[in-house]
């Protein structure tokens, strides 16, 4: 069985999953989204927009956004907990021994570790749209201590716009909502280098108006 069919077969389980428990299903999906990324959000938030289109299994819109968002928090902690504990070189050791079985490397650990480094606290928002990243940056996020308040404020909006975006697509294509997927997976290059751009120019403004109140 090739990648894709693999990954094809994991999205499938995952709307099963969500069809047959509702709410928590979809839960539950999200939070594994985020510690198992080969689960795409991409085909799950979608379908369920549709379904509450449908009004099948009491979706709502502002129901899938919210629970969609807090399966992402918990995933997200559980990262953020990771680095936290075991810190950067425990946790290199645990990508090279176990990240295959979830399609993770240590060089993606690196992007989100530069990622990190690079825009601070603002990635753990703006990466929550960026595939790979959006849960790996929680790694660093750990190791350094940051803020678990912030942490959890950033990554809720982060999640919460992500998650309505997704859902709000599914619920206006109807029947259609597998283009969602296809568009992103089209366009991915393209909508990872739009969010850096956003990032980089946030952070270039705020480092301006820094400069002028300190002058």
């Amino acid at each position: 069985m090739g990648l894709s069919h693999l990954l094809d077969s994991v999205a499938m389980w995952a709307q099963d999953i969500i069809r047959a428990m509702g709410y928590w299903g979809l839960g539950f999906i999200m939070f594994l989204e985020n510690v198992f990324p080969p689960i795409p959000s991409e085909a799950v938030l979608p379908m369920a927009g549709w379904l509450a289109y449908e009004k099948e299994g009491n979706f709502t819109l502002w129901g899938v956004t919210l629970v969609g968002a807090i399966g992402s928090i918990a995933g997200a902690l559980v990262f953020y907990g990771l680095g936290h504990w075991f810190g950067e070189e425990r946790v290199r050791q645990l990508l090279r021994r176990f990240g295959k079985w979830f399609l993770l490397t240590e060089a993606d650990f690196d992007t989100a570790l530069n990622w990190f480094e690079r825009y601070g606290e603002f990635v753990i928002f703006f990466g929550r749209m960026v595939p790979i990243v959006r849960s790996l940056v929680s790694i660093p996020a750990g190791i350094a201590r940051m803020n678990l308040g912030l942490f959890n404020i950033y990554t809720a909006i982060g999640t919460g716009l992500w998650s309505f975006l997704l859902a709000w697509a599914g619920y206006i294509l109807g029947q259609n909502w597998g283009l969602v997927m296809e568009w992103i997976d089209k366009y991915e290059k393209v909508v990872l280098v739009l969010g850096v751009g956003v990032v980089v120019v946030f952070v270039v403004s705020r480092l301006r108006q820094k400069m002028k109140s300190e002058t």
